[in-house]
């Protein structure tokens, strides 16, 4: 057996995929704040049950967590101290001059996870070519580290000006912290991100040292119950650019967790999508707090270079701390099952981005919650069933949801259920055009990508979603409630190292570069023979990031293979074909700059083979009738309500109608048309040109 289990906001999923026999089960539960591990291992358990198997015989686990995503944003880390070149401690708190609103005269960023008490200046100067002008004051950095021990500081983070040239500095300041204070957890910016800006470069440090005990803790304490419960296979942690980790390389840097569970459902998609004959799609992934987005092209999801933690706006770019980690490149809004709805100060309807979470949840759960949410709105709707919400393990209130959206309604003067389609269409516009922007700032067309919905929540809005974009259909591929926990299983291990190198590309020294990318793929090389990986199956991409003389921001292209004839030539090329595909006109006639070179180090993608269905009729699978609410049927009608499990290969059903899984709904909307494929994804067809995977 291979299992993922993946701890969201609002809820835990797991994917059991028995390679024996090919079944594939899903499991889900509300997720335990307080303690994490417990909503874990109990949705383990459930689901080894209804497997009838004992975990013995697990032998890969994956697993994605928000723990290190929690710590930045409750700031319940260790406590931190940032050592800084002489002069540069205040680098974390001035930043860049760019302001993420430009009107906002009370502007507020978030506070450096170390307070200036615990910035300290160190006597050294390593200059931009790498040179050593004023060598480390290694008596200095002792004394400092006994008096850190002694006030209970327990992590450090060392952030020297031009360590990613020469890490000379750090290392040594390191080892004096170690003789001592032997005690304390420390954090090179030159391990963790040795590339230019040195305030990313900081920002990053510190936020690796500030988590890194709380996740050692954490791992050491669930791996100890595993292992009590008689797990002896091999555990995996997902990071946030898609690869697998192992515990230890999770260990030493936990900033490259920060968004595991999203980075699981996109590279599920991708691998689906793929298969089901779409390479070009949008990934729509609506949980039960945000809602995350992505494009993946030539069925590759797209990767960025920054991350931005513990935001004051949390769904503003620039109002939080950047993190310079590889992570897939989303978006995310504050859109989900447990999005709570209100009134603005202009008495408008508003969703979100505050979300009911687990505990309470939204009303219907009957956990505490009062406040009118999405959830509560899809249930007053018709689009869940109140019976089988987890497949019966949580009833549904809907008198209590209906009393939420009263309350909404008196302040607005209109009926429940006008109010529950206000929601609905409120945040599926606001999915929408987040989307749009999304997808446009990618040199993209959000009118050819189908979207492909995942989560819990994502199955039922799509449609409309898709509808807003005016993309030609919606694909909804099997385990959908938990896409997430099953993109774990088909992830590769892997380990992305980088290093800046700048200097003009036509004036560089291509022998020292193939140097510096021989260096990081072994590195590359040890992180993956840590995780099990045989070296005669490890194979290495590499990337350069580049950019137009005086530009300040970079495009990553691929670097030839070693070896390649004119390789300055081809990355030319490559570099000219990607600026003008993003911005659509050719770039200036100035030199291209070189900044950083990336090696991304991969074993082989475990295979996904989703159980072929066999054929059948829509009548062997219709459950029953529901009233759901229609606008284009007039408002309420009753539909056909149909057991997705039941529906074979070839099944078509005209809408309106809803299809019904454990863990989601999907609703199928006047005019559509559900065709099931041979893998099982149902495809919703909005346009006559929608291709891919006839049945």
């Amino acid at each position: 057996m291979r299992i993922g289990i993946d701890i969201g906001g609002t809820f835990t999923d797991l994917v059991l995929i028995d390679d024996a026999t090919g079944a594939v089960l899903v499991g889900k539960a509300l997720t335990t704040p307080a303690d994490p591990a417990r909503g874990f291992l109990q949705v383990l358990h459930e689901a080894l049950a209804r497997a009838g198997r004992p975990l013995t015989q697990a032998r890969t686990l994956v697993h994605g967590t928000t723990l290190v995503t929690n710590a930045l944003i409750e700031r319940s880390g260790a406590r931190t101290a940032l050592l800084a070149t002489q002069g540069h401690r205040d680098m974390v708190e001035i930043g860049r001059e760019q302001r993420f609103d430009l009107y906002d005269l009370t502007l507020q960023r978030p506070a450096p996870l170390a307070p200036r008490w615990l910035r300290f200046d160190v006597p050294e100067r390593i200059l931009a070519d790498g040179s050593v002008r004023d060598p480390l004051d290694v008596a200095f950095v002792e004394a400092l580290a006994i008096e850190l021990a002694a006030n209970d500081v327990s992590a450090v983070a060392i952030c020297f000006l031009n360590s990613y040239l020469n890490p000379l500095h750090e290392q040594a300041a390191a080892a004096a912290i170690r003789r001592a204070a032997p005690g304390l957890r420390i954090t090179l910016s030159a391990e963790v991100a040795p590339e230019i800006r040195e305030y990313e470069r900081a920002t990053t440090g510190l936020a690796n040292a500030y988590v890194q005990a709380r996740l050692e803790d954490y791992l050491r304490s669930l791996m100890a119950e595993l292992e009590r419960a008689g797990f002896r296979g091999s555990f995996l942690l997902m990071q946030s650019a898609g690869g697998l980790a192992a515990p230890e390389t999770a260990a030493r840097f936990p900033v490259r967790l920060l968004e595991s569970g999203p980075a699981g459902g996109v590279l599920a998609a991708a691998r689906i999508a793929e298969q089901a004959g779409f390479s070009d799609v949008l990934a729509f992934d609506m949980g039960g707090t945000t809602a995350k987005l992505s494009v993946i092209e030539g069925g590759v999801p797209l990767v960025a270079r920054d991350f931005e933690a513990d935001r004051v706006h949390r769904f503003k770019r620039g109002s939080g701390l950047p993190i310079r980690v590889p992570t897939i490149d989303l978006i995310e809004i504050g859109a989900g099952g447990g999005s709570i709805a209100r009134l603005d100060t202009l008495g408008l309807l508003k969703v979100g981005p505050e979300s009911s979470g687990a505990d309470p949840g939204p009303a219907c759960y009957g956990r505490g919650g009062t406040a009118p949410t999405v959830t509560d709105a899809d249930l007053v709707l018709g689009y869940l069933d109140p019976d089988f919400f987890l497949g019966g393990a949580l009833a549904l209130d809907v008198a209590a949801a209906r009393a939420a959206l009263a309350t909404l309604g008196a302040q607005l003067g209109q009926t429940v259920e006008q109010v529950a389609w206000g929601i609905h269409q409120v945040v599926n516009q606001s999915m929408a055009n987040a989307a749009r922007r999304h997808v446009l700032e990618r040199g993209q067309d959000p009118r050819r990508l189908p979207v492909l919905a995942f989560g819990g929540a994502g199955p039922g809005h799509a449609t409309r979603v898709a509808q807003a974009l005016g993309a030609p259909g919606v694909i909804v591929p099997p385990a959908a409630g938990a896409l997430s926990a099953l993109g774990f299983l088909v992830a590769p291990p892997s380990f992305e190292g980088v290093r800046s190198f700048p200097g003009e590309l036509a004036r560089l020294e291509w022998d020292a570069v193939e140097r510096l990318l021989q260096e990081l793929a072994d590195v590359g090389d040890a992180q993956l023979k840590a995780a099990g990986v045989e070296p005669e199956r490890i194979t290495h991409t590499r990337f350069a990031e580049l950019r137009y003389l005086g530009q300040g921001y970079e495009i990553s292209v691929p670097v030839p293979a070693a070896g390649s004839t004119q390789p300055l030539a081809q990355l030319q090329t490559a570099f000219a074909a990607a600026y003008q595909r993003l911005y659509q006109r050719p770039g200036p006639p100035v030199p291209i700059e070189a900044v950083s070179w990336r090696v991304v180090s991969s074993g082989a993608s475990p295979q996904l083979a989703l159980p072929r269905l066999a054929g059948g009729d829509p009548e062997s699978a219709r459950k029953g009738e529901r009233a759901a609410y229609f606008p284009e049927s007039g408002g309420y009608q009753a539909v056909s309500v149909y057991d997705r499990q039941r529906l074979g290969v070839g099944t078509r059903v005209s809408g309106p109608a809803l299809i019904e899984e454990r863990e989601s709904t999907i609703v199928v909307r006047p005019g559509q048309l559900a065709r099931v494929d041979r893998l099982g994804c149902v495809i919703l067809d909005e346009d006559p040109a929608m291709t891919g995977d006839p049945a």
